[in-house]
């Protein structure tokens, strides 16, 4: 049997999504490959809430030095998404 994925990893709680959770505007990491159509399925079904759009951006990788051996950090993608005044969702 095979399990459905996700394309929502968690929550992206940052200073900047946590201002715009007012206007019902919520910020999400997803997977690398998951789409617009794919995100608003896996917010419907577990939020319950039907989004009325759905924006994604990428995230830029990030170059680091840690311990003195140079690396990379971060990169994915993220997904705004919208909904209806009536809306809300509730992060536990």
């Amino acid at each position: 049997m095979k399990t459905i994925k996700s394309p929502i990893k968690n929550p992206r709680v940052t200073e900047k999504a946590s201002n715009v959770f007012e206007q019902n505007i919520y910020t999400f990491n997803v997977d690398a490959s998951a789409n617009k159509k794919e995100i608003k399925k896996a917010i419907f079904s577990l939020y319950k809430v039907k989004p009325t759009k759905v924006n994604i951006l990428p995230i830029p990788y990030k170059d680091i030095i840690s311990k003195g051996k140079k690396g990379v950090r971060g990169g994915g993608k993220k997904a705004v998404v919208y909904l209806k005044k009536e809306d809300k969702i509730e992060f536990i």
